[in-house]
């Protein structure tokens, strides 16, 4: 494994704790198993008690959910895999302790300063119409949510920036509050104790609430943040990995700080990409990525489509992917900010990787290839990983359209998926980054209007990548050897 501050540039796995066997233990099988050899990390998705979003409305970060498994299954993991889990930074579950406490006794409670009522942005505890007209929406006309207290009868007014209804599992939490970075630095040392080696910070953008903005990644203060959980995370032997969606200016100014990033433009390029044929586009943005950042095709969220790909993609371009993506069984999340839709309203798209490419293995696999030769730290999600298909069955179910890239997958469906061509293929892969020398060097990318190559070269040691996205043909070739298909 790596220095902990540090980070191997080999592939994660990202999975929920449940949907890979049931459970932990089950993950931590697979890895020892079926897919020895194939990745450096794991990348857990939250495995705490919750009371929605799947995990990411934690209650405690103390415990592991007693359906998932045990901290002793973290660290069965974290002793050959660098382990990855999320803090919600931005919120806490409004059935936590802490918030419990405050719904009791309101400002009485020792908790109140974890939360944001109005009079912290705003004095007078009123909010401008055209300050709210500023502030990049995740729910239903505004961030707010009514709280009435046990004790005295008395209405709060709290920040709650995601949720569907007028109330919300997930509390938003004051950042600036000594009494927050003492809970924030508790759970870190907790995850440092049980082999964690890295921690995303979920929905970082929106820990900054100031009059006169949009709320979201509001500058010069959140770099103050994120320097100051960097530093408390270092002390514990841990690395950061702050999550944001936004244009991809602002990932280039994490970039020059010196924080880590996600590559949220590929995702959408390489689709744009096999849909058009042209790779020029695409070859540009990876020319240009840094090494310190992780990239994805899928995720359990969706496609990401705007802000990241604002200045990428002109809206006609976005906009096809979003009928692209429908016509293919998959649905679209709406951005909710009047002031920030424009007339592109698409936020991200709800579909499997293989879905979004016609179920056809070869750009399955050609798509894959591009992820795993670019730069930074590759995560793949479980359902790429598989080769999975469109599950509605769990859309209807549960009504949340990112359901339909979220199958549980049993040991039998497990077993079946491994044993399909197209997976032993993408498992090839995999491997071969984790492994091959090349990738410890340097990264080149060309392409003309038809072929994007890239090539890796570390001393004597060349792998080269080239894939015509019309055809979905991928080839590699080592050193001067002769290209085979991948």
């Amino acid at each position: 494994m790596t220095d902990a501050r540090e980070i191997a540039p080999r592939p994660q796995l990202l999975t929920y704790p449940d949907s890979l066997g049931g459970n932990l233990p089950a993950i931590a099988a697979l890895l020892e198993g079926p897919l020895a050899g194939a990745f450096t990390g794991a990348h857990i998705l939250p495995p705490f008690p919750s009371s929605g979003d799947r995990g990411f409305a934690p209650i405690t970060y103390a415990e592991i959910d007693p359906r998932f498994g045990t901290w002793a299954d973290i660290e069965r993991i974290g002793r050959t895999h660098d382990v990855v889990l999320d803090v919600m930074i931005n919120h806490l579950s409004r059935q936590s302790p802490e918030f419990r406490d405050f719904a009791r006794r309101g400002r009485a409670s020792a908790y109140a300063d974890l939360f944001i009522t109005l009079d912290k942005v705003w004095p007078d505890g009123k909010v401008p119409p055209e300050d709210l007209a500023r502030i990049f929406l995740r729910r239903p006309v505004d961030p707010f949510t009514k709280v009435e207290i046990e004790e005295t009868g008395e209405t709060e007014t709290v920040w709650a920036t995601f949720g569907t209804a007028d109330w919300s599992e997930q509390i938003d939490l004051d950042v600036r509050s000594p009494a927050t970075r003492e809970l924030i630095t508790s759970w870190l040392r907790g995850f440092a104790e049980h082999r964690v080696r890295i921690v995303r910070l979920d929905a970082i953008g929106y820990v900054i609430k100031k009059p006169g903005t949009s709320c979201f990644m509001v500058e010069p203060e959140i770099w103050e943040f994120i320097g100051w959980i960097t530093d408390v995370a270092a002390r514990h032997g841990l690395a950061v990995l702050p999550e944001v969606h936004d244009r991809y200016t602002t990932h280039q100014r994490l970039t020059a700080h010196g924080a880590w990033t996600y590559d949220f433009v590929q995702p959408g390029l390489v689709l744009d990409t096999f849909r058009t044929g042209d790779p020029r586009r695409l070859a540009e943005h990876l020319a240009r990525s840094p090494h310190r950042q992780f990239t994805m095709l899928d995720c359990h969220d969706g496609i990401p489509i705007r802000p990241d790909l604002d200045g990428i993609l002109p809206p006609d371009d976005m906009r096809a992917l979003a009928d692209h993506a429908i016509a293919r069984g998959g649905n679209v999340s709406r951005i909710l900010s009047p002031a920030h839709a424009g007339d592109v309203d698409v936020h991200q798209l709800n579909i499997t990787y293989r879905a979004a490419l016609d179920g056809d293995d070869d750009r399955t696999v050609a798509a894959r290839a591009i992820q795993l030769f670019s730069r930074g730290v590759p995560q793949v999600y479980y359902v790429g990983l598989l080769a999975g298909d469109n599950d509605p069955d769990a859309v209807r179910a549960t009504g949340d359209g990112r359901e339909i890239n979220r199958h549980n997958y049993t040991d039998a469906e497990i077993a079946a998926a491994l044993d399909r061509d197209v997976v032993q293929r993408l498992l090839r892969l995999v491997r071969l980054r984790n492994t091959h020398p090349a990738f410890a060097g340097e990264l080149s990318v060309e392409a003309d209007a038809s072929v994007l190559r890239q090539t890796w070269t570390h001393g004597r040691e060349k792998l080269a990548l080239e894939v015509e996205p019309a055809t979905g043909l991928a080839r590699i070739r080592e050193g001067a050897g002769q290209p085979a298909p991948v």
